[in-house]
């Protein structure tokens, strides 16, 4: 099936870009799409209208690195670095600009906690290769790192102090994350407990969401777009969860596409769906075939993007092309901080 990028671009109100969460998570809107067409308004907390009795809800547990460094050049220039990835020991790849082989970064502290970094190379990737000045520098990261907003929300003119913990779902635990899983920012521990109350299952997975995710699209054929690997695992007690509610012929809703692409790629294993740890670069888009999911719960997407890409596949085009189009009109909040989608087959 032959996708052209052009397809998925649209022009939004840029004043609906959502600088700061919803407070609290669950007060977000939700806008409900069934795949006949049908569109429904309420809010987060009401999502137990749509998950029933033996549903399984499968969230992503990754936590976010508080992996942005704010520091100088040695030359006195400002200095804005994205770890991305540690190859070893005391060296990352970074996302940034202006840096040159050779120079020198401070990013704060002092004596025995003062972080620094030589910027060693710059690889086929287009990221840094930073070598820091100590091996430590996951366990600096709490007290000199902030949270890795996307650059539209990094920009904003209004301070917002609870990054870290917002920029982060109430379930996160493994850490390994460069940006958050979003769909899953506007559950609260009450309404997960709400749920499972219900007789909904939760089946916890993760994947560590790296640079793959929001890699732009350069290609007018998406199908040569590349994704980038990122590293998931499925222990198997959740991995049943998932297998009995299929089973019962009950409804998998996965909350993101981060655990959409977990469980397609566990699905289409040569043994079939199962529990499993390993490294995906799937591409879902348009004409996939999916195997696990009924439901998708997502926020809206950039315009061009994978993310949106896959929501289409899941939806199609139109339809989903269309919710947006009202999202705009009823003034829904848009991308990682913004208002939720839940999409029904």
């Amino acid at each position: 099936m032959s996708v052209r990028l052009a397809d998925y671009d649209f022009e939004f109100p840029q004043e609906l870009i959502a600088s700061e969460p919803a407070e609290p998570r669950d007060s977000s809107k939700l806008m409900a799409v069934s795949t006949d067409g049908r569109r429904e308004h309420a809010r987060f907390r009401d999502i137990a209208r749509w998950l029933k009795p033996g549903d399984c809800l499968v969230v992503n547990t990754s936590k976010v690195l508080p992996c942005r460094l704010l520091g100088k050049k040695a030359t006195g220039g400002r200095a804005d670095v994205l770890l991305v990835q540690e190859a070893q020991a005391g060296t990352w790849t970074a996302l940034s600009s202006g840096l040159k082989p050779g120079m020198a970064l401070e990013f704060g502290g002092q004596n025995g906690d003062a972080l620094n970094a030589e910027v060693v190379a710059l690889n086929g990737e287009g990221e840094y290769v930073l070598r820091f000045n100590r091996q430590d520098v996951r366990a600096l990261l709490q007290k000199h790192g902030l949270a890795p907003l996307p650059p539209y929300i990094a920009k904003r003119k209004t301070e917002f102090s609870g990054d870290r913990a917002r920029y982060q779902t109430v379930y996160a635990r493994q850490e390994g994350s460069i940006a958050a899983p979003t769909a899953g920012l506007h559950f609260t521990p009450e309404l997960l407990a709400r749920l499972e109350a219900g007789g909904v299952s939760i089946a916890r997975l993760t994947l560590h969401v790296g640079r793959g995710t929001f890699r732009p699209i350069v290609s007018e054929d998406v199908a040569a777009h590349e994704m980038l690997p990122e590293h998931y695992q499925l222990p198997a007690e959740e991995a049943r969860k998932i297998s009995e509610a299929m089973a019962a012929g009950k409804r998998v809703t996965v909350v993101g596409t981060t655990s959409m692409r977990t469980v397609e790629s566990l699905a289409r294993r040569p043994e079939g769906f199962g529990p499993g740890e390993g490294w995906t670069d799937l591409f879902i888009r348009p004409g996939h075939d999916f195997k696990i999911a009924g439901g998708l719960i997502t926020n809206f997407h950039w315009p061009k993007s994978t993310p949106l890409l896959l929501a289409s596949a899941f939806l199609g085009r139109e339809k989903l092309l269309a919710a947006y189009q009202e999202a705009f009109a009823v003034r829904y909040r848009l991308f990682s901080y913004g208002d939720a989608m839940l999409i029904l087959k």
